[in-house]
């Protein structure tokens, strides 16, 4: 039996903005997703991850309070995005409704550790699987696939992609201990000392304004985020030059649930959820579309 976790919501960030899409008038918009209301007919064999969180009532969820459209924390303190959005969805058909879900921030290098030592239920939170993550947890999905870039500020033109960071040895580039992107930046550095890492995204952005980085990389749909955020102050540069496929970390080897997620994640895609998840969120900046559900991959 799994053990259930009511902690309360910890590490908000104490003054986080709300969504702004680029180009707009100003005006800030929030996650209009409707809530979805748990499945009272929902039934699981007994003795699956399944039938005990419905049985509880209750599930926690690891996300990150951090990254505009996908999981960020509003001025309560309460986590909003795609992220979100699909783990409430997952909830729902658990039987548990959305003020019965436990959120806990899942920064990057803590991800694996929140699971594997049982603190949470699954984690939602831009999630690359790889195959080194693996060999600790098990991924449903992908629910969603990213590419990595690069965010500079806006009147820099000494860096257009990953390759000119070799070429300019003075220039450092932020991004987040643990995290995917931190690692595939190596290979384009001078020197180890260009990458600055901090633990979560937000301090990225803080230092380049203060001009302590010059540079910041993560995910495309989280740099878009921050470049609608603050307004003519930041630019993407390059291409995408990775691809990133977003899972749904849960218990190593816990394959019915995520046979589970899979099938939920189809039901989310084939009722018009996952598109209206995506709109209500990271579809509100400049630049994005709506994606399509990528085929999931058998668990194990």
């Amino acid at each position: 039996m799994r053990n259930f976790r009511t902690a309360a919501l910890a590490g908000v960030a104490t003054a986080v903005l709300a969504l702004t899409a680029c180009g707009g008038d100003g005006d800030t918009s929030t996650d209009e997703a409707a809530q979805p209301s748990a499945d009272a007919s929902a039934s699981f064999e007994a003795g699956t991850t399944m039938a005990d969180i419905n049985q509880a009532g209750t599930i926690t969820i690891g996300t990150k309070f951090d990254q505009p459209g996908f999981g960020e924390a509003n001025l309560s303190g309460d986590p909003e995005g795609f992220d979100v959005d699909v783990a409430e969805y997952i909830a729902a058909k658990l039987g548990v409704e959305p003020d019965s879900i436990t959120w806990t921030e899942a920064p990057s290098a803590q991800r694996e550790d929140l699971i594997a030592n049982g603190d949470v239920d699954m984690v939602v939170a831009t999630y690359t699987i790889n195959d080194k993550r693996k060999e600790r947890v098990t991924f449903a999905g992908p629910y969603y696939e990213a590419g990595q870039q690069i965010m500079v500020n806006a009147d820099n033109t000494t860096i257009t992609g990953p390759d000119d960071l070799k070429a300019n040895p003075d220039v450092t580039i932020c991004s987040v201990t643990g995290s995917t992107p931190a690692e595939n930046i190596r290979q384009y550095l001078a020197a180890p000392g260009q990458l600055v890492e901090f633990d979560v995204y937000d301090n990225c952005v803080d230092a380049m304004k203060n001009g302590q980085v010059q540079a910041m990389t993560t995910d495309n749909v989280i740099l878009t985020g921050y470049v609608a955020q603050n307004e003519g102050e930041f630019k993407l540069v390059g291409e995408q030059f990775t691809e990133e496929p977003y899972g749904i970390g849960i218990e190593k080897g816990d394959t019915a649930f995520c046979e589970f997620i899979n099938e939920t994640l189809q039901e989310m895609s084939e009722d018009g959820s996952y598109e209206e998840a995506w709109t209500a969120t990271a579809g509100q900046f400049e630049g994005t579309e709506v994606p399509t559900l990528p085929e999931t991959a058998p668990c194990s």
